[in-house]
């Protein structure tokens, strides 16, 4: 993956007993200078509302440090909570890791 862009892995449920971990590798990419963080979902087994509600909160953690936030890889389940709170329309989601890679070797 491209130096600028750091992945963190989800993986089983993501909720407000998981979320703390995510927050302090969300801070510590605050921190690091990078330009995107793609968070990977391919091993997220479900995720409720307080899961969304970290991904909404590190999403606006991030965009006021200038640093791009992208998700890869969701299944059904989290699709459908993204599209039933229209955060599908906010986040920016790839079909997987190789996916935004493309993008950005894309010439633009």
């Amino acid at each position: 993956m491209n130096q600028q862009v750091k992945v963190i892995a989800l993986s089983g449920s993501f909720n407000a007993s998981t979320s703390p971990d995510f927050q302090q590798s969300v801070k510590e990419v605050i921190d690091s200078g990078i330009k995107i963080l793609l968070i990977d979902c391919h091993n997220v087994t479900f995720m409720d509302s307080s899961g969304l509600g970290t991904l909404v909160l590190t999403f606006k953690a991030l965009q006021e440090s200038g640093i791009k936030m992208v998700i890869c890889s969701i299944n059904a389940q989290v699709r459908m909570l993204f599209e039933l709170t229209g955060m599908d329309s906010k986040f920016t989601i790839v079909p997987s890791q190789e996916a935004l890679q493309n993008l950005l070797l894309s010439p633009t």
